[in-house]
Parts: structure tokens; C-alpha cells; sequence
């Protein structure tokens, strides 16, 4: 994201607002080498939003972050100011998911994803890596309306490089592995654990389509029309809860269209809580080893239908 920042440096409309974090966010880079165009807002989430939105309204465009969690308590001023005018203010809420860790629940956001994704002409966007988190920031710069993109705390490997992340494009999935037996649909740290149990059905004899969804709205609807084609059945996988976001995207497109078989993998309706990255996300059931149990269980289901 903060390289992403610097890239796009080169507009002089480009203005980075923080909320007392830019250092977490690296937002800060960008502050370092262009400190009249980054305002510090502090502990003041909602004002840096509206703060944000005048900006916008002046022709500027803005990139506002802090946690993903603080991002909540901006939620009206999001919706009034921002969204519905309809400008382009562009948030990143980093730390997101279970993926925080020993923060404990109340700092980690499952829901934020499905908060933005319910605002009318909202973009909303979670890498999967920081190339692509990049890559899909810079992209931004060419959106009319307002986006929610979410980031990471931890590093996570790598899921693209240098040559193929100028590939991916905003609003469409990218396809990582192809199969026809059952596509696995993920976003943000989950599609790592996407690949490794591909990678293992494979070893069954299982063959599996892997597709990175990093924008969940609009949602890529098209390639999903096609994957029920061609596998007939899907695994959802999210670090974020099951209600209201990736899952409850795909399900709610492929159930008034194409219904078939849907499994999802994400938080169930629980609070996280304190602990280790890894020892959380078992304890969630976010690992590949779920993926790979549901992904068996999505294509008994489409041979008993």
C-alpha cells in the first residue's frame, strides 16, 4: 500500500490522510517524501473521513487508512459523505481478519468487508498478497466512485510476481489453477491456503479450479457463471465471517441464477479472541485442511444432485 502511495505521486491530485497510524499502515512513506500533501487527523476516524470527502469534493484524490476495525466507527460519515455523493475516497483498513492475532477480538474486524460491501456504489477489495495489494492500489487512481480496501497485518507468501500481478484488474477474479472438479473462491490470506489444498486434492485425483476474488464488489459474475459451467459446484474462503461477505456474495449471485452447491469457509458467527496467528486460524477453522474437507464435501453434493 505505501509503495502503492509513492507510485502514485506522480498526480499531484493524490492526498494521504491518517488516523495516527500511518506508520502501521505505511502510509508513512508517502508522508516522508511528501509532507504538505498528507494530514495527520489523529484519533479522529470520522472527521478524517469527512475531512476526506471536502477534499475529494475539491477535485483532490484522497487515500485514507488506518485498522480496519477503526474504520467502523466512521461508518455514517462513510456512508453520507463519501458514498452517497458518490466521490472518490479511497480507504485502506490494514490489520484486518483473525489474521491480527494477539490483539484479541475487540481489534479484530470479521465484518468490515460485509459493513462496505452493504454501501451502494462502494468498490471493495482484499489482496492477497503485497504485490497485488499494490498493483490494486494503484489501479484506483482511475475509479470514479469511492472503494474499502483491506489489508493484512502479517506477511504472507507470495502469491503473484513481478511479471503476471500486472495482470489482475479490479472487478475481475483472477484464476490461479484450473480444475474442473470444484472451484475454491477466496480472497486476502486465504488464497494461499487455497493453493496448498488444491494442491493436495490434486493428489487424490480431485482437480480444482483456485480463483483470487480480491474484488468482492463488484463481483466478478461472469467468471462465476463459468465456473458453474465447468466444475458445478464452489468452496468459498475468507479470513472474515461468513455472513455477509465473500461467501454470502457468491452464494447470493449463484442462487438466484445458477444454483448449485456452495461450501463456505470463514469465521461462524463468533467473536475472535487472543492468541497466535497460526493458532487462531486453526482454531477458526481458516486452514487448507478445511478447504480441502468441504471442497469433498461441495462435489458429493454435486453428485447427489
Amino acid at each position: 500500500y505505501g509503495k502503492a502511495l509513492i507510485k502514485l505521486s506522480e498526480d499531484p491530485r493524490v492526498v494521504v490522510l491518517e488516523a495516527d497510524l500511518g506508520k502501521s499502515t505505511k502510509s508513512c512513506h508517502f508522508r516522508e517524501q511528501f509532507p504538505d500533501r498528507t494530514f495527520s487527523l489523529g484519533i479522529a476516524e470520522q472527521n478524517m473521513m469527512l475531512v476526506a470527502s471536502g477534499m475529494a469534493s475539491s477535485g483532490k484524490v484522497p487515500f485514507a487508512s488506518t485498522f480496519a476495525i477503526f474504520t467502523e466507527r466512521a461508518f455514517e460519515q462513510v456512508r453520507n459523505g463519501i458514498a452517497r455523493p458518490g466521490l472518490a475516497v479511497h480507504i485502506c483498513g490494514s490489520h484486518g481478519g483473525i489474521h491480527t492475532g494477539t490483539d484479541g477480538s475487540s481489534a479484530q474486524s470479521i465484518e468490515d468487508l460485509a459493513i462496505y460491501r452493504s454501501i451502494p456504489k462502494m468498490t471493495v477489495i482484499h489482496p492477497s498478497d503485497d504485490l497485488s495489494a499494490e498493483e490494486l492500489t494503484t489501479q484506483l487512481i482511475d475509479l470514479q466512485g469511492p472503494s474499502y480496501m483491506r489489508t493484512a497485518r502479517n506477511k504472507t507468501p507470495r502469491i503473484y510476481n513481478v511479471e503476471n500481478v500486472q495482470k489482475i484488474r479490479l472487478g475481475r477474479g483472477s484464476i490461479l489453477k484450473r480444475g474442473n472438479d470444484v472451484a475454491i473462491i477466496a480472497c486476502g490470506v486465504m488464497v494461499n491456503e487455497a493453493l496448498i489444498a488444491a494442491e493436495r486434492l490434486s493428489e487424490e485425483g480431485l482437480n480444482c479450479t483456485v480463483v483470487d476474488m480480491h474484488t468482492i464488489k463488484p463481483l466478478d459474475v461472469k467468471l462465476i457463471d463459468e465456473l458453474a459451467n465447468s466444475c458445478g459446484c464452489f468452496v468459498t474462503a475468507e479470513d472474515h465471517s461468513i455472513i455477509g461477505g465473500l461467501g454470502s456474495a457468491v452464494s447470493e449471485w449463484l442462487s438466484s441464477n445458477r444454483p448449485c452447491p456452495v461450501e463456505m469457509v470463514g469465521v461462524m458467527d463468533r467473536f475472535g479472541e487472543s492468541g497466535s496467528t497460526t493458532e487462531l486460524m486453526k482454531e477458526l477453522g481458516l486452514t487448507s485442511e478445511t478447504i480441502e474437507a468441504s471442497a469433498r464435501k461441495a462435489i458429493q453434493r454435486k453428485s447427489i444432485g
